[in-house]
């Protein structure tokens, strides 16, 4: 299969509405992101305009919609939009919002791809990482019955079956055999509630920019006439019937099993979450938010966990992109604190290196007398002037520049490193290098494991 590029928007395009619970009106803004930047959300509503990536990590609850909270700053109902643009093929995208929650609309993505056309899709040069299933993954909430099955599929395909046990509803499947699909057979799916639902909402002022205009409401439970008045209220309509399929008369379905399509859509909104292309076939069984992001984060747990465990194949045996010579003249660092001793692969994300950890070296004197074991903060150490070669490379004049370390965070140490080992270093950027500041996740492997793990944080600045 040809390797496929990166895609973000061309331009920035907005759109306004009101939001669903708290009745305000909303703008949102889609911004071009750059490559490998995936989704996230920025209120610039509030100081310092902070952001929320869409990763499950940040999922705090799910009454009522997917809702993520970072240091304390909330966004509401975020698979809508995530759907959106997962469906157009988009993989980095900036969403500038001022305020808790993207505007309801219609309760489906139709405005929100409308929007994102609009502004026109372009490619990056970066490659997409897909996750390829390769087995059966599942998780299923006991309590609800729900569950969602991923398998293996040459595309990313999902099939939803929905029951609610409700006669007025029934049992509905929805089935997206490509995601390029999503735009004619999924967006334009509105969200729809049942009426006794609908009335704990209106009783306790939490869909505050509720309208018959976005959602579908069936009537599972008896329309009594002080019911009817408080919709009427509510809805600011003079008069609400029942229509012959059970819904109130406030809409047309679009589709038979326009519910069905509905969570179809939201489980594409909520495994966006996973932070990764996924290639294989999704199957849902009574989904909901609640067992969506669930599975997303069992899903991206496995996924970190693949790719932490996947060790660069590398020919020893070849001659090396830059030697130990070569490497002196870019690094600063000398023996005994050289602690690189080729450098296998370069690019302008990445970097693989390698060391040859021998019974000569210096730290082993202490470390330990009658067990050597090479010390983590070296290890640490080496991964990071590893990444000094990444970050000195993108300057004419490496040799004129000292690097420094800003920060080590979650750091982990898996095997020892015993004397005779070698050494592989793999880092890839988290950001783009900007201003000299190099942002990157480092893994450093032996005998074919995982032995350590940082994301570390350093800047080049020049020999004044």
């Amino acid at each position: 299969m040809m390797s496929k590029k990166q895609k973000t928007i061309q331009k920035e395009v907005s759109l306004t509405g009101v939001g669903l619970h708290t009745g305000n009106n909303v703008k949102m803004t889609f911004k071009p992101a750059p490559e490998n930047h995936g989704f996230a959300f920025k209120r610039v509503d509030l100081e310092g305009c902070p952001t929320i990536e869409a990763r499950a990590e940040f999922v705090v609850n799910t009454q009522r919609g997917t809702n993520l909270e970072k240091n304390g700053v909330l966004i509401q109902t975020s698979e809508h939009v995530l759907a959106a643009a997962v469906g157009l093929d988009i993989d980095n995208l900036i969403i500038e919002i001022n305020a808790s929650e993207p505007p309801i609309m219609d309760g489906s993505s139709k405005f929100f791809v409308k929007a994102l056309e609009k502004a026109g899709i372009t490619e990056l040069d970066a490659e997409i990482e897909e996750y390829i299933v390769k087995e059966i993954i599942s998780y299923k909430d006991d309590f609800t019955g729900s569950e969602i099955i991923l398998m293996p599929s040459d595309e990313y395909q999902i099939t939803t079956m929905v029951d609610f046990g409700t006669k007025i509803l029934g049992t509905q499947n929805a089935t997206l055999d490509n995601i390029l699909d999503f735009k004619n057979e999924i967006a334009d799916a509105r969200t729809f509630s049942f009426l006794h639902e609908i009335e704990m909402l209106l009783e306790n002022d939490l869909i505050k920019g509720g309208d018959l205009n976005n959602a579908i409401v069936y009537v599972d439970k008896e329309l009594s006439e002080p019911t009817m008045n408080k919709l009427k209220k509510a809805f600011k309509k003079d008069n609400i019937k029942v229509k012959s399929n059970g819904i109130l008369d406030n809409l047309n379905l679009h589709w038979a099993n326009e519910a069905a399509r509905h969570k179809l859509l939201d489980v594409i909104g909520d495994l966006a979450l996973t932070g990764t292309r996924i290639r294989g076939k999704v199957i849902a069984n009574k989904p909901g938010h609640q067992v969506n992001t669930q599975f997303a984060k069992k899903l991206a747990k496995i996924i970190k966990q693949e790719k932490r465990n996947k060790i660069p194949q590398i020919d020893l045996n070849q001659t090396p992109l830059m030697d130990i010579h070569q490497i002196m003249e870019i690094l600063p660092h000398r023996p005994p604190f050289l602690l690189v001793d080729r450098i296998l692969e370069l690019s302008d994300k990445h970097v693989v290196g390698m060391k040859n950890v021998t019974m000569n070296e210096d730290f082993f004197i202490g470390h330990f007398p009658g067990s050597p074991v090479m010390p983590g903060v070296l290890q640490v150490e080496a991964m990071a002037q590893c990444g000094g070669i990444l970050v000195l490379s993108t300057v004419p004049d490496p040799e004129n520049y000292l690097t420094y370390f800003m920060k080590m965070d979650k750091v982990k140490f898996k095997q020892k490193v015993l004397p005779g080992d070698t050494l592989i270093f793999k880092n890839e950027l988290i950001t783009p290098i900007r201003r000299g500041i190099c942002h990157m996740q480092a893994y450093a492997y032996a005998n074919g494991k995982l032995v350590a793990e940082a994301e570390l944080m350093a800047q080049i600045s020049k020999i004044k």
